[in-house]
């Protein structure tokens, strides 16, 4: 399969995981949430993982001289068309399984949905500022008195 095609295939099913976990959330609890957050947070970050272990493979050795040492070493690693798109599938795989991470705890600790219409998009597109954001809410939310977190978890959630 030539890479653009894989490119192109993993980015499509990055994005329809990202919106499984979008309507997970906004779903009822239930079957179809499970099973929407199963597919977007889980089964699509983990065929990503098999495709990026198959392009380390197949590509391996293919940047003569890249190494994690320097910049400019990592700079020689990508300058392989396979490398680059392993890279590519490693950044949807992870930021896909932390956005399903942010959903699992923000429903594990019984929070308010709202804060995940700013944090899943930054995740999305930003993967580690969405992590950070999500636990600058979750820091303020957990310092609110106890009568504003009940009403924030009782309201419409």
């Amino acid at each position: 399969m030539k890479p653009e095609l894989i490119f192109e295939l993993a980015s499509l099913a990055a994005i329809l995981g990202w919106l499984f976990l979008a309507a997970g959330v906004l779903g009822r609890p239930g079957a179809l949430r499970r099973a929407l957050l199963l597919a977007g947070g889980r089964v699509i970050p983990l065929l990503l993982c098999a495709a990026y272990v198959v392009l380390l493979v197949a590509y391996w050795g293919s940047s003569a001289g890249g190494h994690f040492g320097s910049l400019d070493g990592v700079a020689q690693l990508f300058s392989s068309r396979g490398k680059l798109l392993g890279g590519w599938l490693h950044y949807l795989a992870f930021d896909l399984f932390i956005g399903r991470w942010i959903v699992d705890d923000t429903l594990r600790t019984f929070r308010s949905r709202r804060s995940l219409v700013f944090t899943l998009p930054l995740t999305f597109l930003f993967g580690p500022a969405g992590l950070l954001l999500h636990f600058a809410i979750r820091s303020l939310q957990s310092q609110a008195p106890a009568g504003r977190r009940l009403v924030a978890e009782t309201a419409g959630d």
